[in-house]
């Protein structure tokens, strides 16, 4: 069974990302198109919130603020050095809620 988890109970506005807490885990929300996504709120590079970063709708990227580290939000592979990938995690809204398993 999922371990899906309250993150949020706001809408993330189109475009914006949001810093939230999951089941104890740092997680960034992300909304783009419409679609929110969950992924790890640290950088792999240096532990820098993602949330402080740039996000791209276009490329469905977020750029870490502090060494420029990219990141597909989709999957949470690198797009641009320096960093590893990032965790991502399933997410769904249900009513005003959002939710995100973060038991994988």
């Amino acid at each position: 069974m999922a371990g899906w988890e309250k993150a949020a109970s706001s809408e993330v506005q189109e475009g914006e990302v949001l810093a939230a807490d999951a089941g104890g885990k740092r997680v960034c929300l992300a909304n783009v198109d419409g679609e929110i996504y969950a992924f790890a709120d640290n950088c792999s590079h240096r532990d820098f919130p993602l949330s402080h970063g740039e996000l791209d709708t276009d490329d469905c990227t977020i750029t870490c603020e502090w060494h420029g580290a990219r990141f597909d939000i989709r999957t949470g592979a690198v797009c641009g050095p320096p960093a590893t990938p990032i965790p991502v995690y399933p997410c769904k809204v249900e009513g005003d809620d959002i939710l995100v398993d973060v038991s994988s």
